[in-house]
């Protein structure tokens, strides 16, 4: 029996088990997949101040994002195709976080729809992740239906105006629906447990978009609709425009430059998520935590600054923080997990992540998340 003591340990038993277009799908980055592989290495290059003869008790990571109590600062991300990493896979992952203490962000592109994930946590809010499309009927009965569940925030995704390449996703005949070639059919005989979890369940299809989008009833007529929906267009103004419309918490998402954060800032959204879409989009982009401080100094006294992108672990939370970020999103840690043990994959992962976060917390002088800043660095990396 595998010993899980960290979020790599989840990744390797992922690959074991999910059907390898899937897995590519979601550990890949866009061309060379230089950002990608950044996201994570630059954390790794921000040292700890260790300090001793500090009383360690009473700890806490307790905090906010954008007013909600949260167990620690930490979000699961909205990601496409959860579902495909384990059946019902949105659904676990927002069990899990309900019953750690920490918000579920749920895609429009989850096959899981918004109805499903609120029937299948009893009601629990959840955020819902936010494209922006053509279709703006379709956009406002979305988060018509995100407001009936009760989500509480909106997160709009910024950076997918068109899409990145990803060279793995063309290799695997990853589309919408997955080309059935032998090497796929072949390897996935390779995952019957994958597999049989998949029969087992009715939730195979984009929940939030078949049958509630103008002309699709199917995957085959999804893959059309979804190639003219990515709106090239997208401004400043439609950002105000989404405000509006949902009336409630906003977050903009896919902020990687200072003078984008202060019109992010201007909009009137509640907060900012420091984001290159985990490396899917312009590969050559710095990481997200190299962007982080300079948008932390230009806006952060204006508006609530998040952070994600190769958050593998506690440490990196707490960096993140220590250089300004209020929150912080775990998407790949997140799938590894549910990929690799469900719904207790997941709480096994913020388990170790808030282990970790505790821990180096501790060793690094603060028992409380609250006061820790860039002087628990040893590096200057602000």
């Amino acid at each position: 029996m595998t010993v899980i003591t960290n979020i790599e340990d989840l990744r390797v038993l992922a690959q074991h088990r999910v059907p390898r277009m899937f897995y590519d799908y979601a550990d890949s980055g866009s061309w060379t997949e230089g950002t990608y592989r950044a996201n994570e290495a630059d954390f790794q290059t921000i040292k700890l101040r260790q300090r001793v003869a500090v009383n360690m008790e009473n700890r806490t990571t307790a905090t906010t994002m954008i007013g909600q109590q949260v167990a620690m600062p930490v979000a699961i991300a909205p990601t496409g195709l959860t579902g495909m990493q384990h059946a019902d896979g949105e659904i676990l992952g927002a069990l899990a976080a309900k019953k750690f203490g920490i918000p579920f962000t749920l895609s429009t592109m989850s096959i899981c729809s918004i109805e499903d994930v609120s029937q299948g946590t009893g009601g629990h809010p959840f955020w819902f992740q936010l494209y922006w499309m053509r279709d703006r009927d379709f956009m406002g009965r979305l988060m018509d239906r995100a407001k009936a569940a009760g989500c509480p925030a909106l997160v709009l995704t910024l950076d997918l105006q068109v899409l990145g390449q990803r060279h793995k996703d063309l290799k695997n005949g990853m589309t919408a629906p997955p080309k059935p070639t032998i090497a796929n059919i072949i390897n996935l005989m390779t995952k019957p447990r994958w597999c049989l979890g998949m029969a087992g369940t009715r939730r195979r299809g984009f929940g939030n978009l078949i049958g509630h989008a103008k002309g699709v009833s199917d995957m085959t007529s999804l893959s059309s609709w979804t190639k003219e929906q990515f709106d090239p267009k997208l401004d400043w103004n439609d950002v105000e425009w989404v405000k509006n419309r949902w009336g409630g918490k906003l977050i903009v998402k896919g902020i990687m430059d200072a003078e984008d954060a202060r019109l992010a800032a201007q909009s009137g959204a509640d907060a900012l998520v420091v984001s290159n879409h985990g490396g899917r989009q312009l590969d050559g982009a710095p990481s997200s935590i190299e962007a982080l401080p300079e948008i932390v100094a230009e806006v952060g006294s204006k508006i609530e600054v998040h952070m994600d992108g190769g958050i593998r672990s506690g440490q990196d939370v707490l960096k993140a923080v220590a250089l300004g970020a209020k929150g912080t999103y775990i998407g790949r840690a997140f799938l590894y997990a549910l990929g690799a043990m469900g719904e207790a994959g997941v709480t096994k992962a913020l388990e170790i992540i808030h282990k970790e976060l505790d821990i180096t917390m501790a060793f690094c002088g603060h028992t409380d998340i609250n006061t820790v800043d860039k002087n628990i660095l040893l590096r200057k990396a602000w």
